[in-house]
């Protein structure tokens, strides 16, 4: 079986799901059990910043996290929080998934936000995707998904609306010339 860890899972222009429409998801885990990623460019409606006060954690005075989003990781334990980040250890529950790329599950990351002891890139969803064993490899190849070697620069340095294109443009494919209906030959 080929995992697809560290990889990301760019939604075909046919996949119609309300929740995957034109998503990139970042694949933490994949093996024979099944799959668990993170959807890394829809935004929701609130700030880190509110997020933080809705918690009760007062980030450091001057942390300009007003414009910093968080992002629907995905359909399942939509109440959690996964930050994705540049290697740092020292948190209470951290997995390192590539020599770029770390996923905390900890609360001890959030109150770390805004000050000089925060990862340099960081991004935080809320809930995951997953999949059942098998489901993933299906779903690929009905056509639903594409994918690519995850990138940090286009996790942490694109901004979000563009993550989509920028993600299929390293296949060499212009996304808007693909048709919405599967077909075999």
């Amino acid at each position: 079986m080929e995992s697809f860890q560290n990889h990301f899972l760019i939604a075909m222009p046919g996949l119609e799901d309300p929740f995957f429409n034109r998503s990139v998801t970042y694949i933490c885990e994949h093996n024979q059990d099944g799959a668990m990623g993170l959807i890394v460019n829809q935004p929701v409606e609130f700030s880190l910043l509110k997020l933080l006060e809705q918690i009760e954690i007062t980030p450091p005075q001057g942390a300009k996290l007003d414009n910093k989003p968080v992002y629907a990781g995905g359909p399942v334990a939509t109440d959690r929080g996964f930050v994705l980040h540049t290697p740092q250890k020292g948190w209470k529950s951290s997995l390192q998934l590539s020599d770029d790329i770390m996923v905390t599950t900890s609360k001890d990351i959030l109150a770390a936000f805004g000050s000089d002891s925060a990862p340099h890139d960081y991004l935080l969803t809320l809930g995951y995707a997953g999949w059942e064993a098998g489901q993933l490899e299906e779903e690929i190849a009905e056509n639903s998904w594409l994918t690519i070697p995850a990138d940090a620069d286009i996790l942490f340095h694109t901004p979000s609306n563009e993550r989509w294109e920028k993600a299929t443009s390293k296949l060499g494919i212009d996304m808007w010339q693909l048709s919405s209906q599967a077909g075999h030959a």
